[in-house]
This record gives C-alpha cells, structure tokens and sequence, in this order.
C-alpha cells in the first residue's frame, strides 16, 4: 500500500496519544463486542435444549445457523459502506437495535422455520457491529498501536461467548431455552442509551460535517486538533467505497483478506454452532455441552491476549500463522481422540485459543491495512465475505451429521481450511514486507 502523505489534521490523528479518551471509546466498542459474542453463540447453546423441546433432530438447526451467518453477511457488507458514509456511531446504535428487537422476538418464537426468520435478521445486527466497532476505536487509536488495540477491542466477542455459556449453563436447567434469547436481548438494549450518551463519533466525520458542540471541541483538543481551523483534510470516503478497496495497490490485499476470512470463519463457525451439539450427541447432558462448548470461548480471551503481546514482539502476521497451523493439530485431538473429561475441556480451550484467538487478531491486522477512508467498508467486506464460509460451515456440519458421521468427526473438516489460512496469513505478510518493509504486519 503506498504510502500517502497526510495532512497536518490527519497526521494528528494517525499519531495520537493513547489517553483516557482513546481507553474509553476502546472499552465501550469492547463491552458492545462481548453483547455481540453472546448473541452470536445464542443459536448455538440454545440447539440442544430446543431439539429436546420441539422433538426436532439436531441436523435440522442447521437452516437456523445458515440464515444467521446469511443474517451476519447481510450486516456486515451493508454497515461497512455506511460507516464510511455515514459515520460509525449510527451503524453501531442500529446494530444494538437490531440484536435487541430480535432476539426478545425469539422467546416468542414456536416453531424452527419462525426462528430461522428471527435469527436473520438477529444477524443483520450482530453483522453490522463488527465492522463499526472495529473502524470507530481504529478512529481512536494511534497508528503505531492499531493493530493491538483492535485485538483487545475484540477480546469482548469471545468474553461475552464464554460467560453468555457460563451463565446459560447455569440459568437452563431452571429457565428454559427463552432466557438465552431474553438475556440476549434485554442486555444491548440497555447499552444504546450508554453509547448515546458516552460513545464519541469518529473525528473525521465531524470535522467534515462542521458544526461542534462545546463536548465535541474538547474532545479535538484532546487529539490536538483545533476545531476552529479551516479546511480540516482529513481521509473519509468520497466515491464508492467498495471500490475503493481495489484501488491504490490494495486489489491482491484485499483478495488476499478475503480468502482468509473465508477460510477461518468457516473453521470457526462449523466449530462453534455444532459443538454444544456434538458434545450433546456424544453423552454429555444440554447444559453440561454448553458448559463445555464455552471452554473454546474461553480459549479465544487467552489467544486473544497472548497474540496481541506476541504481536509486538514478532509481528501479526507471524504470530497468527503459527496460531493457525496450531489449530489444525487441536482440531485433530478434538475430532478423533477420546479423552478424560478436563483433557477434552483443556483440548477445547486450545482448540479456541487458536481458532478464535486467530480471527480476532486478524481483525486486528486487516483493520491495520487499510486506511480510515475504506477502513469500514475494507472490515465489513471482509467479514462479510467470511460469513460466506460462516455459511458453509454450519450447512456442511449439518450435512455431514445428516449422513450418519460421527458427530465429532464433522469437526475435522475445519482442519483443511485452517491451513488454506495459514497460506493467506503468510503471503499477506510476504507482499507487505516487498512494499513497505515496516509496516503495520510487523513491527512499527
């Protein structure tokens, strides 16, 4: 990606002290993560107590984690373009609406086409905030630590994965399978009035819109830039975002980004929505397979942590790739070896530290290669792209449990498309060094 020279405004902030503000804007795009990691595992931990419920096999909750991932796609490849547009603030607050509205809906919800239907457009919401979290702490965050601060913002999707299993697993035996969705609902409904009141919109977008509040010119004083200064340049999206992305040498990072995303996501789904089911067919009780599906959340909090200071130190792209190629191998002792029961935990948390870990890292990276004028647009294409696989995975596992494989064997599928990632991951990192040696995929 060459390198563009910056205007005195956006030079300001590109190079931003990392401070309270910035701390702020990091930790309530985080804490809105953790709602949108419980609602995107709800489907998934809520399958096998409804198969007992609604006397429906576990293969048929497959058109039900289709239509979710579709539900995310849909999110995700909209909200990009009208992040970069409209500003993120806005994409975020519809978001939350989104998940809220749909999931209280699903409590209602008597039959599996009707909650099918509900859980798209639940995804629609979860979709949408992936992207606009990721580019609006971008927004607030320095240049130097981009790509570690989108790790951490995104440690809050496999918090709020774990203790969401933590919690159900608690609550079903006595509540039932509608308090996954009333939790789930109820709880990002209560965070909109927060984020209107404390959520700060992106820099740019206000200085380009023009007109500052009393808050908002303490808030540019705070990045050191003078709110009173005429001609503010600063890098928003003027044309067709979406276009953008295959412009100035970005076309093979972008495809590159894409197959990537593809790859793992697929991995990552096929796991996480199966598990509590295939766990549920091989013994365990609805709530003791959710307790141990949650283990893989869990790994992806400690991944998460661990890739992000292994970053500093080698570089994204490196760490991520080991991470993956790991993967492969706990995705193996998971599918084919029978285990003690806290070895299996042990195994799943691994399992989850790579798989998890590795995606959340590479949000991080991804979001570290474009620059803020696509940056929502180059997350939300990507994200969306990778539900494609967030599509295939769920469809496959249901296909291959339809077929009579073993349950945990479906598992292994995801083995294949792990190391199809491993190869992005390094040849990302491969035509990033030939272009500009010290950037963002390595040390800065």
């Amino acid at each position: 990606m060459p390198a563009l020279p910056l205007s005195a405004t956006e030079a300001a902030l590109e190079n931003q002290r990392f401070g309270g503000l910035q701390l702020k804007v990091a930790l309530l795009c985080g804490l809105t993560q953790a709602f949108d990691g419980y609602d995107l595992n709800a489907i998934g931990m809520a399958a096998p107590a409804l198969s007992h419920a609604w006397n429906v096999p576990p293969a048929a909750f497959a058109s039900a984690f289709v239509m979710s991932s579709v539900g995310i796609m849909v999110g995700a490849l909209s909200a990009g373009p009208a992040g970069d547009r409209l500003g993120r603030k806005p994409v975020i607050i519809t978001g939350l609406l989104f998940i809220g509205l749909f999931s209280l809906a699903s409590t209602f919800a008597g039959s599996l086409p009707t909650l099918t239907v509900l859980r798209f457009f639940t995804g629609i919401g979860i979709g949408a905030l992936m992207p606009a979290t990721v580019a609006l702490s971008s927004d607030y965050a320095p240049e130097r630590m981009r790509a570690v601060v989108i790790m951490l913002v995104f440690v809050g999707n496999p918090i709020g994965g774990f203790l969401g299993g933590q919690l159900i697993a608690m609550m079903l035996p006595s509540f039932g399978w509608t308090s996954i969705f009333v939790v789930g609902g109820v709880l990002p409904l209560a965070l909109i009035p927060v984020q209107l009141l404390w959520l700060p919109e992106s820099p740019r977008f206000l200085l380009r819109r023009g007109r500052f509040s009393p808050r908002e010119q303490r808030l540019f004083r705070t990045l050191n830039v003078e709110p009173a200064a005429r001609g503010h340049a600063v890098d928003v999206a003027t044309g067709n975002p979406v276009a953008g992305l295959f412009r100035d040498g970005l076309a093979p990072t972008t495809l590159l980004v894409w197959v990537l995303f593809f790859a793992n996501l697929l991995s990552m789904f096929l796991i996480s929505y199966w598990l509590p089911t295939v766990l549920h067919l091989s013994g365990f009780s609805p709530a003791g397979a959710v307790f141990a599906a949650s283990m893989q959340a869990a790994g992806g909090i400690i991944g998460t942590l661990m890739l992000g200071a292994l970053s500093l130190r080698f570089g994204a792209s490196r760490v991520i790739a080991v991470s993956l190629a790991s993967g492969v191998l706990m995705i193996g002792a998971v599918g084919l070896l029978t285990m003690p029961y806290l070895l299996l935990l042990a195994a799943i948390f691994c399992m989850g530290s790579c798989t998890v870990g590795s995606q959340t890292a590479a949000n991080g990276m991804v979001a570290a290669l474009y620059p803020a004028r696509v940056r929502t647009t180059g997350m939300g294409w990507a994200l969306g792209i990778g539900r494609l696989g967030g599509i295939s995975g769920p469809a496959l596992g249901g296909l291959l449990l339809g077929l009579g494989w073993p349950p945990r064997q479906i598992l292994l599928c995801a083995c294949a498309t792990a190391l199809i990632a491993t190869a992005c991951t390094l040849l990302l990192r491969l035509r990033v060094q030939r272009r500009t040696p010290e950037l963002i995929l390595g040390r800065t």
